[in-house]
Parts: C-alpha cells; structure tokens; sequence
C-alpha cells in the first residue's frame, strides 16, 4: 500500500493500493459472547445443539461448552478487515474458498485478524476494477490461529466512477 495515494472517504484501499505480500494487523478486535452465537445460530435457522444447547455440550461433547458457530466466525474475521481495506471500495465479493477452523472458539475469547495479498489482476472485462484476492486469518488472544479463508473481491480502481465499475 503505498502511501502517496489517499483512500476512499470510507476508508477503503483502491485496486492500485494493494501490494501482493503485504500483510495488514488489523486494529479492531472483538471479544465474542454466547448471545453473539446464539442470535447468529437463530438468526440462520441453525438449531445445532453445539451452538446453543449449553447442557448437551456439557455432557455430549469433548468441548463441554457451546463452540462459536463457524460462520459468525467466518463473518467476524472479514468484517474485521473491512475497515482497513475495503470499505466503500468494494463492489462485490466474487468467492471464498480454502475455509478453515482449526481450533474451536469459545464465548468469552478474543478475537484479532490479518489480512495477506495473496493475488491481484486486472479485471479482464471491466477497465475500471480489478480482483484482489484477500488470505484472512484470525486468531484468538493467546494466538491461536481459529479461522482463515482466502476471499477474491471485485475491486474499485481509483479514478472509476462509483456507477462504472459494477458486476
């Protein structure tokens, strides 16, 4: 990211900003709750009693309390990232892949990311975008690595007109 260029007014980076390599600590960090999993679970019809059942974790589980549910998880990570790189930027996700939970999370734990640059191209239909393609990782307080997904993004270039660059 280099620093001659100014970011949206958002705050977002542009497509011409992101350098393949670069590795962002994002700022923001979110300690999660049991309401957090709870209102995720119920607000996607997710009855997994993992989540929201804290006497079947207790009693049926090796966890012995209710796991953070994966994809409020998944959320947590890219949302933290937002702020740093992609706000008002963005024009649209295109895919994520390559998602991984490799150790659970637990109310009560804290979560911190990182976003690399893993690939960036030249948008082959559309002058006015690019593709940026995002490796999020997240971690909880002790460092323990929880989540990471590689994400592509439909990028904005810096001189394109907000209604130019749209899927």
């Amino acid at each position: 990211m280099t620093a001659e260029h100014e970011r949206h007014p958002r705050g977002g980076l542009y497509f011409e900003d992101f350098e393949i390599g670069a590795t962002i600590p994002h700022r923001l960090t979110r300690t999660v709750t049991q309401m957090d999993n709870m209102l995720f679970s119920n607000m996607t019809l997710n009855p997994q009693p993992l989540h929201i059942d804290a006497h079947f974790c207790a009693t049926e589980t090796e966890w012995g309390k209710p796991l953070m549910n994966s994809l409020f998880t998944l959320g947590l990570m890219i949302g933290i990232s937002v702020n740093d790189t992609t706000v008002g930027t963005t024009i649209a996700n295109l895919g994520m892949t390559d998602v991984k939970f490799p150790a659970p999370l637990f109310e009560g734990d804290t979560v911190n990311a990182t976003t690399e640059i893993v690939a960036k191209r030249e948008s082959k239909s559309r002058p006015e975008a690019g593709i940026v393609e995002f490796l999020h990782r997240a971690y909880k307080q002790d460092g323990t690595l929880v989540a990471e997904c590689r994400r592509q993004a439909f990028m904005r270039k810096r001189n394109a007109a907000p209604w130019q660059a749209d899927i």
